[in-house]
């Protein structure tokens, strides 16, 4: 606090004297407890190119405002009491670094490119602006997340919109897909078994890093540059039934037997227990497919395929007997849109590769076989179809209800935020530096 009364003294003696000075340490601004340094601009401007965001349209002004709304959730989350998992946290982080680096060329790229003398001042850097857009995201979703709106308020908020405002939706429709996975021996799975249980004994018995062997032989991209770390949850664990069974019932230190999944054999190192809060590292090892096998399922669904097609069975029916992709078999093969969750795809919105696949097709229409692959396995066939096409058009109240409802919410959280955002700036100590003075601010930022 000490620091920040000096800080908040100097900016009040320079804002009085309005003249040439030198600024201590670049401060921008203070906002409660927090100081915005000029850097932490540059900090920002950086991320945000990395990330891939165009800069052309956005100014010093407007990236500045973006960290003061920050700075004012922090600080009202943590007198709140509100937290955050940091283990979560640097995961995400180490993914955010090695992807980075990957995308540039290198890791020397990048530390170069963040002008950072080492990998480790890079991803500290990275997990207190990680933590910090964390703490005023939960702190943003707590002032909105009671927020409803009635049907009332819906059909008020359309009607408000004047029509020749209205938004025009895109052309939707709804995807299935039929997939079949290439299957492999009981040979080339018992080989699998064996290394794992080799990679065990040799930790257990010869004090191996398992990290090292993770790094080295897991065929997980997701978790393998992390030496297979994951932080899992006993309420909310995002993984599979049979991986939580198996990581869920290990002891601190502890190494699992290998177990199959559907995307492979597993072993599971359980790292530390922090409550509800599980680290753990695995290795994952996939068994070898061959040509006869691949070829084999191939043509599998060009006979599945060709019975849609002839009229013999339905294309859900077919999914529902044949899929080997458990989250849309159930569903006769039905896509959800991982975007609103429903099973409407607006075709201008929709993954790329998708797109390409299902373009051309009319309603009804089956396609060719097509081979792709995916996390967790580099082959898998499949054939797809599209139903339900609703044409591009001006919203239609009763048609695009659950759109329409969406806006109004979003209109009534926005609302509320400027809302919470107005009184909290007014509650709060802030100190602008007299250099942003002339910055057309969203918000009443130098509460004029």
């Amino acid at each position: 606090m000490r620091n920040i009364f000096i800080i908040t003294l100097f900016l009040s003696i320079t804002n009085i004297l309005g003249q040439e000075r030198e600024k201590i340490d670049g401060v921008a601004a203070v906002i409660g407890d927090f100081v915005v340094l000029e850097s932490d601009i540059d900090k920002q401007f950086t991320q945000l190119k990395v990330s891939g965001v165009s800069m052309e349209n956005i100014s010093k002004c407007q990236v500045f405002g973006k960290l003061l709304e920050d700075k004012l959730y922090q600080h009202h989350a943590i007198q709140d009491s509100i937290e955050v998992n940091n283990a979560e946290i640097q995961s995400y982080v180490d993914q955010q670094v090695n992807a980075f680096a990957e995308q540039i060329g290198s890791m020397d790229k990048l530390l170069e490119y963040y002008k950072k003398d080492s990998e480790q001042e890079l991803r500290s850097e990275m997990f207190e602006l990680n933590k910090n857009s964390e703490l005023a995201k939960k702190m943003q979703q707590s002032i909105i997340e009671e927020i409803e709106v009635t049907p009332e308020e819906v059909r008020q908020f359309f009607n408000s919109i004047p029509s020749q405002e209205r938004p025009v939706f895109g052309t939707e429709l709804r995807v299935s897909q039929i997939v079949l996975y290439p299957k492999t021996t009981d040979e080339e799975k018992q080989k699998v078994i064996n290394r794992l249980k080799e990679y065990k004994a040799d930790v257990i018995d010869n004090g191996a890093s398992f990290v090292s062997k993770a790094v080295l032989y897991s065929e997980d991209p997701g978790s393998r540059t992390r030496g297979g770390k994951y932080s899992i949850n006993r309420k909310n664990s995002p993984m599979i039934k049979r991986f939580n069974e198996v990581a869920f019932s290990l002891t601190e230190g502890e190494i699992s037997d290998p177990f199959e999944t559907d995307y492979g054999f597993f072993i599971i190192y359980l790292e530390k227990i922090r409550g509800q809060e599980y680290d753990i590292r695995t290795i994952l090892l996939r068994p070898k497919i061959n040509n006869k096998e691949i070829e084999e399922t191939k043509e599998k669904l060009l006979k599945i395929r060709d019975r849609i097609v002839s009229g013999e069975i339905s294309f859900a029916d077919a999914a529902i007997e044949a899929s080997d992709e458990r989250e849309t078999r159930n569903d006769g093969g039905l896509l959800i849109n991982p975007e609103t969750q429903d099973y409407k795809f607006e075709l201008t919105k929709m993954d790329p590769e998708l797109y390409s696949q299902i373009a051309n097709l009319k309603e009804g229409e089956v396609s060719v076989v097509f081979q792709d692959e995916d996390r967790f396995n580099p082959i898998k066939f499949k054939i797809l179809t599209v139903s339900d096409r609703y044409d591009e058009h001006v919203a239609d109240f009763s048609k695009d209800y659950l759109k329409i409802q969406k806006l109004a919410l979003q209109n009534k959280q926005l609302k509320e935020i400027e809302k919470w955002q107005n009184s909290k700036i007014f509650d709060t100590y802030i100190n602008i530096n007299n250099d942003f003075g002339n910055c057309d601010f969203f918000s009443n930022w130098l509460k004029k």
